[in-house]
C-alpha cells in the first residue's frame, strides 16, 4: 500500500465511458492508498464528458476536474494531470475503460525499487491497422534515442511526482510527450520497471490517437525533440 497516490484520467469525448471507469477505480484506491485523489482532465470535450466529470466531483470530495478549452491533445492532458497532482506518487490511465485499474497492485509491488513503473499491453485489443501503425511508430524512439521499453505509449503508468518535476520543461506535444518524459528520466538515472497489463476492447466511443493530423504533428515534434536532445 502507498501512503499517498494521485490518479488522473485524460478524457476527450468519453461521455459513455467516464462514469463507469471512475466508479470502478474508487474501491481499488481505498485498498491500495491511505490518501488518494482522482483528477479528471476534460480535454476540451465536445460531448457531455465535462458535465459528467463535474457531477462526479460534486458527489466525491476526492475528485477534481480540470477543463481545457480548447483541446490541448493527449500530451497536454498528461502535463496538466501531472502538474495538478498533489501527492508523491502519480498514476494515470485512460478514461475509456480499456485497462483494469485493479492491476495497479502490480505497479505498487515494484515501487520500492523503481521510480517509474510502465505498463505494457500483454495483448492489444485494437484493430490490425492500428497495431501495425503503433509497431512502426514505436521503432522511431528506439532508433533516435535508444529507448528500450516494451510499450512506451501504454496509457497505464505509475511514477514519482519528483520524476516529472525533474524533467521540466517538457516541450513535446501529443504522442511525443511520453517519449520525452522517458528519455529525459532515463538520462537523469531514474530507475524503470515494467509490468504486463491486460488491454480490453473499447466498448463505446472512438479512438483519436491514429488521426493523420495528430500523427504528422507528432512526427514533426519528435524530430524537433531529437535535434534538441542529441
Amino acid at each position: 500500500m502507498l501512503d499517498e497516490l494521485s490518479v488522473f484520467f485524460p478524457a476527450y469525448n468519453e461521455e459513455s465511458n467516464l462514469e463507469e471507469t471512475i466508479q470502478k477505480v474508487i474501491p481499488v484506491l481505498n485498498q491500495v492508498a491511505r490518501i488518494w485523489e482522482i483528477i479528471i482532465v476534460d480535454d476540451g470535450s465536445k460531448d457531455k464528458t465535462g458535465e459528467i466529470a463535474d457531477k462526479l466531483a460534486q458527489k466525491k470530495s476526492h475528485i477534481r476536474v480540470i477543463h481545457h478549452s480548447p483541446n490541448r491533445g493527449y500530451g497536454g492532458a498528461l502535463k496538466t494531470g501531472f502538474t495538478q497532482a498533489k501527492y508523491s506518487w502519480v498514476a494515470f490511465t485512460d478514461a475509456d475503460g480499456q485497462f483494469d485499474f485493479s492491476e495497479i497492485t502490480k505497479f505498487i509491488d515494484k515501487s520500492s525499487f523503481a521510480d517509474l513503473i510502465l505498463g505494457y499491453r500483454l495483448k492489444r485489443a485494437d484493430s490490425l491497422m492500428r497495431k501495425i501503425y503503433t509497431f512502426c511508430w514505436a521503432l522511431i524512439p528506439k532508433i533516435l534515442f535508444g529507448m528500450q521499453v516494451k510499450d512506451y505509449s501504454c496509457g497505464f503508468k505509475l511514477l514519482k511526482k519528483k520524476v516529472f518535476d525533474s524533467i521540466q520543461p517538457l516541450v513535446g506535444e501529443e504522442k511525443v510527450t511520453q517519449i520525452e518524459m522517458l528519455v529525459k528520466a532515463q538520462r537523469l538515472g531514474f530507475k524503470f520497471a515494467e509490468v504486463g497489463v491486460h488491454h480490453y476492447p473499447r466498448e463505446h466511443g472512438q479512438q483519436t490517437g491514429a488521426n493523420l493530423k495528430v500523427v504528422l504533428k507528432s512526427l514533426v515534434d519528435l524530430i524537433k525533440l531529437w535535434k534538441k536532445l542529441r
